[in-house]
Formats: structure tokens, C-alpha cells, sequence
């Protein structure tokens, strides 16, 4: 299966997030993308913890000053550069993350990352 596109990095504010949903399979993926200057970081929008989507408005994934993904049900933190819980119900688990590559300024799903 050939990658897919999902967004281009211009398309998410620096230091900001968005959601997205990738069809795999006749499944619906939710994933999230947070940008971090020419960096992306890409995870399930799923907790670790019940499964449920992470965002509290649509791609609204990080807390009040940016430092962490902010899980909206029941307020886990996650580090934005490895998805790993550092406070909350799933402390010490992670978000799944979703290989992605950058090419020419768009971000595209690796074939087996999703």
C-alpha cells in the first residue's frame, strides 16, 4: 500500500496541533499531528487509558501553554516528543505512535504506520 498524504506541515500552526482521519482497511483512524518548527510528532487519537479521543475541540490536543498533549476525558499529560504519560490515570504508558515521513513539505503516512 502506498503511503498516504495527510497534511501539509504549513497546515498546522508552529507549536500548534489538528487532528485528522485516515480510512485503512474500511477503518477510520483518528490521528493527530503536533508541529514543532519543521518537526512533526504523529500519534492514535487515542488514550492509553480507555481509548477515547484525546482532543477537547476539534485538533486541540495540547494544554493551556503548549508543554504537553492534554488527554480532554480525564486530564493525562503526555510528552509531545514521545507520547509518553507523564501524570494521569495511564501514567507511565504512551500514546501510539504513527510513523510518518516529511517530503517536500507535506507529511505522509508510512505505508505500515498506520
Amino acid at each position: 500500500m502506498p503511503d498516504h498524504h495527510l497534511c501539509d506541515v504549513g497546515d498546522i500552526e508552529d507549536g500548534g496541533s489538528a487532528g485528522y482521519v485516515l480510512e485503512r482497511d474500511a477503518r477510520k483512524i483518528g490521528i493527530m499531528v503536533i508541529r514543532q518548527g519543521g518537526t512533526v510528532h504523529t500519534y492514535r487519537n487515542a488514550c492509553p487509558h480507555i481509548g477515547t479521543p484525546l482532543d477537547f475541540m476539534p485538533g486541540q490536543f495540547l494544554d493551556k501553554e503548549r508543554a504537553f498533549i492534554l488527554c480532554s476525558t480525564h486530564g493525562a499529560l503526555f510528552r509531545i516528543e514521545d507520547g509518553y504519560c507523564v501524570s494521569g490515570p495511564c501514567a507511565g504508558g504512551s500514546l501510539t505512535q504513527v510513523k510518518t515521513t516529511i517530503r517536500e513539505g507535506a507529511v505522509y503516512v508510512d505505508s505500515d504506520g498506520g
